[in-house]
């Protein structure tokens, strides 16, 4: 799929829910450093995406963070008990979310048709009113309600669960 083909089909998927939304044009947003510059004016909490494998390559991982949060994988991995987790590759992202790099978001789970993927949510995310996502495509920002994020996670039907990403190991 194109970009328009990608982006249409998530707002499609967000008018079928009944989700409101507002939508930002921009230019490709590749990192969120440049991605911060062209958000400073929308009223939402941002987020980065991050997904992930296990070292067998048979367990998927979407971690949905806010943007300025760092982010230490280790206790990810002890908690997983799965190994050594490693960035997926592009096959990988267009295999399971239907997405390139610099595009991943959570609305990448309407291409999951399998539900394979397993989200992580920041616990911080539950203070937002608003968040913000390209939709399956990063020449755009979507801005929906942060309890509509979760009804659209619950409708595509994955497993999620909320997370603490800046958590030491103890």
């Amino acid at each position: 799929m194109n970009r328009e083909e990608n982006r249409k089909k998530v707002l499609d998927k967000l008018k079928e829910l009944d989700i409101s939304y507002e939508i930002y044009e921009h230019p490709p947003l590749d990192t969120i450093a440049i991605a911060q510059e062209y958000w400073k004016n929308i009223d939402a909490t941002h987020c980065k995406n991050l997904f992930f494998r296990n070292h067998k390559g048979n367990k998927h991982y979407l971690c949905i963070i806010k943007d300025t949060t760092p982010f230490n994988l280790k206790p990810l991995e002890k908690q997983l008990k799965q190994g050594k987790l490693s960035f997926g590759s592009e096959k990988r992202l267009d295999k399971y979310l239907g997405v390139k790099a610099g595009s991943v978001s959570p609305f990448g789970l309407i291409n999951d048709t399998e539900h394979h993927v397993h989200v992580f949510i920041d616990q911080q995310l539950k203070q937002s009113d608003k968040v913000s996502y390209h939709p399956n495509d990063n020449t755009a920002s979507v801005v929906i309600a942060f309890t509509d994020l979760i009804k659209f996670i619950e409708t595509m039907g994955n497993s999620y669960e909320f997370f603490e990403p800046t958590q030491e190991i103890v």
